[in-house]
């Protein structure tokens, strides 16, 4: 779907899933991208939630192509140097495959070359970061889920699903 509520393209949007008025996006994901979206009515939380200078955390379980090595994952805990100049510290490491819903699309997989998840962590959020991030070390991004903003997460939603929650928890 198309991380916005208004039409384009004849994709589905937010505003398939989400019957609320007045609320949009706090900061988005790609198309190519799975995972936690905060929608709200306020422009202050908005602010919080997406401007880089409050360091709001946001985590992401993503699948890569290939192994990670210590180096791979220490650079990108200490930041990497992208076309649009250095990322921020992104800490990194490899976890589990996560228990996820199954991904339509599929990711095209491989024989010959392992696929690996690691869990990262940015305290900003340019374009399609993660994703430049992992091709930088040499790592692939095969698919990409945001878990966590700050102290919301995905615990217990489906794909399209959401739940409503008080905007003082944490973030005021």
């Amino acid at each position: 779907m198309i991380c916005q509520f208004s039409p384009s393209g004849g994709k589905p949007t937010l505003a398939d899933f989400v019957d609320v008025p007045g609320v949009y996006p706090a900061g988005r994901l790609d198309t190519d991208s799975e995972g936690l979206v905060a929608l709200t009515d306020d422009g202050a939380l908005q602010a919080r939630i997406t401007n880089p200078r409050h360091k709001l955390e946001k985590t992401y379980w993503v699948q890569v192509e290939g192994v990670p090595s210590a180096e791979q994952l220490e650079r990108l805990a200490a930041g990497v140097e992208l076309s649009d100049g250095p990322t921020g510290p992104a800490p990194a490491r490899t976890i589990a495959e996560p228990s996820l819903w199954a991904r339509n699309p599929p990711i095209r997989v491989r024989r010959a070359i392992p696929t690996s998840w690691i869990e990262i962590t940015l305290r900003e959020g340019r374009n399609r970061q993660v994703r430049r991030m992992t091709a930088a070390v040499g790592l692939p991004t095969l698919r990409l889920v945001r878990i966590r903003i700050g102290i919301w997460n995905l615990d217990g939603l489906e794909p399209g699903q959401w739940r409503e929650v008080p905007a003082k928890s944490g973030f005021s």
